[in-house]
């Protein structure tokens, strides 16, 4: 609730006694909404009746089996949630929303630009009954520019935004990074913004304010020093596989049985690199005597490198970097990442229990705490799991319900 003072007792999360609406669905929305969740936050995701978010069907995988099992990409970005069941195209669902953003502190929407403004709850529409409203919208392109209107998916924003161009081994097609990463960094971005709104609001008068984050805007930050690298040259990056554009040798290699990466990320790491492979004539070779030099004769170099490590095993150059304090790891599977000792020790699982699904896994909060905790208190909610329960706290009793049901607001 706007104002209502923390209970240095119960805090669950430096954000315990904050309200989230969470009118977003599946990503970018929904993995900003967790984070705040994990934060402490009571956050009370609306979805469309029967159906609800969309990633709810993409399945398989899910956990659990039959009509309760839940879907593992939604179940990857909704703990921390209660689910209401809400029309938001209908009056009454409509009057409902503004009687729950009334109270929030915070809400989060990802529909097309405008769609709110349609249904009469975006932020000039909630701002007078709540000014203390920290509006978070997110979209493809943001809400003004020539495309605001175009439709925005991962894909297309990975290729647009240019990562897609320098993504993938030289003279080979354009990849997409493995995850959303356009929906995963707007989400962060959002985040953030939230974070700073509320803090400029509690050190202000109280006045809440909109936040606009697009998917693009947040690639084109993220090229980072691959943007200031054209800026500076006037060549666009291209291509490099693994490859750094600015260290060598910065990347993977092949080797007997598998792959190895190697972090020579300044000078000083260059010696014992030569020494944990036997090579004191690379070290003596005066092209290989800088970075810049390394960088500039990158070809040399990477096949000198390359074939020194096809001919041994994994494990045995690992040792022998590690024995000389060289940056490395073995490339590693998912599965192999979360059976890692560090993780554990981490606390980077999250598990579980959810009533038709059994136990879930995800992976948990990078954010450590040492006072105030993020949490994992709530499952990702069935779809509508809490809708009369919220509704019931915000004052609507068994004839309100009853209407709303047959206005079409909630489920019957």
């Amino acid at each position: 609730m706007v104002g209502e003072a923390r209970d240095p007792e119960g805090d669950t999360g430096p954000l315990d006694g904050l309200t989230v609406i969470d009118a977003s669905r599946v990503l970018v929305g929904p993995f900003c909404t967790m984070q705040l969740g994990d934060l402490g936050a009571e956050v009370i995701k609306i979805e469309r009746p029967n159906e609800g978010d969309q990633t709810r069907t993409w399945r398989p995988p899910a956990f659990g089996e039959g009509e309760g099992a839940q879907s593992a990409y939604y179940a990857s970005v909704n703990r921390n949630k209660r689910s209401v069941e809400l029309n938001l195209a209908s009056e009454a669902g409509q009057a409902v929303f503004r009687d729950l953003a009334g109270e929030a502190d915070v809400l989060v929407e990802n529909f097309r630009v405008g769609k709110m403004a349609e249904w009469d709850l975006d932020y000039p529409d909630l701002v007078e009954e709540n000014p203390g409203l920290i509006y978070c919208g997110i979209s493809g392109y943001g809400e003004w520019g020539p495309d605001r209107d175009e439709p925005a998916y991962d894909i297309v924003m990975q290729a647009r935004g240019g990562f897609m161009s320098f993504t993938g081994v030289e003279g080979g097609p354009p990849v997409r990074i493995g995850v959303a990463l356009a929906d995963i960094g707007a989400g962060m971005y959002a985040t953030q913004a939230i974070l700073a709104a509320l803090l400029e609001r509690e050190l202000g008068d109280g006045t809440g304010q909109k936040i606009d984050v697009s998917l693009l805007d947040g690639q084109a930050a993220w090229t980072s020093y691959m943007a200031a690298n054209y800026f500076a040259s006037g060549e666009p990056p291209g291509r490099m596989g693994s490859k750094h554009p600015n260290i060598a040798p910065y990347q993977a290699f092949e080797t007997r049985d598998g792959d190895i990466v190697v972090g020579c990320s300044s000078d000083r790491f260059w010696p014992p690199l030569c020494e944990a492979l036997d090579r004191p004539d690379l070290l003596a070779d005066e092209r290989f005597e800088t970075n810049e030099g390394r960088v500039r004769n990158r070809d040399a170099l990477d096949d000198a490198l390359a074939a020194e490590f096809a001919e041994r095993p994994t494990d045995e150059s690992l040792a022998a970097l590690g024995e000389h304090g060289v940056p490395a790891s073995p490339v590693r599977d998912v599965a192999e990442v979360f059976d890692d000792p560090q993780l554990a020790a981490r606390d980077m699982v999250a598990e579980f229990d959810h009533p038709t699904a059994g136990q879930m896994r995800v992976p948990g909060s990078p954010m450590h705490f040492s006072r105030t905790p993020t949490t994992v208190r709530q499952h990702p909610p069935s779809l509508g799991e809490h809708t009369e329960a919220v509704l019931r706290e915000y004052g609507y009793g068994d004839g309100d319900l009853d209407e709303l049901r047959s206005r079409g607001a909630i489920p019957e």
